[in-house]
């Protein structure tokens, strides 16, 4: 007996319905990308590990999916580096590419490599898989969907204040209201480490302040005490843990915080134009929150860090983020490139519309109106009409072969099929067509003209 076949976990299979949703979600955010003067690029799937390795720190380097070079891949390893069972040095004999792991790092090397073809300031957006060799759960895949929009060769913090707005425009029209836009600057948080007297461990820091919200309080002192942070150093924190305020009252604990540090104040300086900004011109349904433990531990932040959270009735961790890498193009050899950009986590926006059932019901309805088939003639009969109604753009199918009335329509059931149309000898005699709504048991007989009337309702 054969094996029943499955999929890597992590990775999903999706189905016709699931698919019209996803591309709802995706037509959404693309449309709002190009209002807002974005345009699209696309890269390759997998890229030269040198291109991606150590620039996402030590626990983004490990979920990197690494392709094993073809043919012999052991052929240039020598005995006693396999007896020595070093995986580092082994996967550089072994591995010269790799899956992307995010859209950014490889949108900075196509910047560096076609400079020379754009215009700066150049706004891009993407959206195509990525992948990562992470432990699946609930709204955390190895392989997903990331949409992203940045704008490269600009300090403009004008920049900032739009992808808030962009945030704002795309969850309001996709029905997700009151998502709470988080904002952080990594300046203020060099500002704390500089104040706490532990500089050299901004890293280790900022990544044990980012999971607050998973591993709470004590959890976060102590993973800081395992990095090497200082009790007192800790002590200093306390204030972060117990954060809170409207705006004007955050900026002013952090003014109180940061006096002595220059790079912190210029972090609040920074933070104080966007959210003001923002606030003056207002936001639809989103909510602006100043959220000081917010750190995201990609290394390539350098300025502004935005988080998105699902509204709070939905059971669901970020589903969005981004911010302000002035370094990141440098990496690759070109300086002075600052940019900043956000992404969506479509995979999770989709479970938190599933969740939350404001998925339009139109969204996956593939066909309208099925004709029934009774035989060749009637076949040709309704197949003209079928052609016609698809020039008006509505969408219309006929089934394809002559069975039992039952069977075509349950077929007409499962499909989620609004309409099905009977023609037989005296529908053709007539120039009509007898249409019936499934839904509510009403059937007549119409014309063409009147037939479309009632299929546009």
């Amino acid at each position: 007996m054969a094996q029943k076949p499955s999929i890597p976990k992590g990775t999903r299979d999706f189905s016709p319905a699931e698919i019209a949703k996803r591309n709802y979600i995706i037509s959404t955010i693309k449309k709002n990308f190009e209002s807002y003067g974005f345009q699209p690029i696309e890269t390759p799937s997998f890229e030269n590990l040198d291109t991606l390795m150590g620039k996402y720190g030590e626990e983004g380097d490990r979920l990197i999916f690494k392709i094993l070079n073809s043919g012999d891949y052991l052929s240039k390893v020598d005995d006693q580096l396999l007896q020595d069972k070093d995986s580092n040095k082994l996967t550089s004999k072994i591995s010269e590419k790799a899956l992307r792991y995010d859209l950014t790092v490889p949108f900075a090397r196509f910047v560096v490599q076609h400079q020379n073809e754009l215009e700066f300031p150049f706004k891009r957006y993407q959206i195509q898989p990525v992948w990562r060799a992470d432990r699946p759960q609930k709204g955390r895949f190895r392989e997903f969907y990331q949409c992203d929009a940045d704008v490269v060769g600009s300090t403009s913090l004008w920049q900032e204040v739009e992808l808030v707005q962009l945030y704002d425009a795309v969850f309001t029209q996709l029905n997700v209201k009151e998502v709470t836009i988080k904002i952080n600057n990594r300046k203020i948080l060099s500002g704390i480490a500089e104040v706490i007297g532990e500089s050299d461990k901004l890293i280790d820091f900022t990544v044990a302040l980012d999971k607050l919200d998973k591993i709470g309080e004590d959890g976060v002192k102590k993973e800081m005490l395992e990095k090497g942070i200082s009790p007192s150093a800790i002590e200093k924190l306390q204030p972060l843990f117990q954060f809170h305020g409207d705006l004007d009252e955050k900026f002013a604990q952090l003014n109180e915080l940061l006096a002595s540090s220059e790079e912190g104040k210029k972090g609040i300086e920074e933070l104080t134009f966007i959210c003001k900004t923002v606030e003056s011109f207002g936001l639809k349904t989103a909510i602006l929150d100043l959220d000081i433990t917010l750190a995201r531990g990609l290394n390539y932040y350098t300025g502004a860090i935005f988080e998105v959270a699902a509204p709070a009735t939905v059971s669901m961790g970020s589903i969005g983020g981004g911010g302000r890498y002035d370094d990141l193009t440098s990496i690759f050899g070109l300086k002075n490139m600052s940019g900043v950009g956000i992404s969506f986590g479509l995979d999770r926006i989709y479970l938190v519309m599933e969740e939350m059932g404001v998925f339009p019901e139109s969204v996956s309805n593939f066909t309208t109106v099925l004709f029934f088939n009774f035989g060749e003639s009637e076949a040709v009969y309704a197949m003209n009409a079928v052609l016609q109604l698809r020039k008006q753009q509505i969408k219309a199918e006929l089934y394809p072969d002559k069975v039992k009335m039952d069977k075509q329509f349950k077929y007409a059931e499962k499909k989620g099929i609004k309409y099905v149309v009977f023609v037989g000898s005296q529908e053709i005699e007539q120039q009509k067509y007898t249409i019936k709504n499934i839904q509510t048991g009403t059937q007549e007989l119409v014309s063409f003209d009147e037939m479309i009337k009632v299929l546009n309702q």
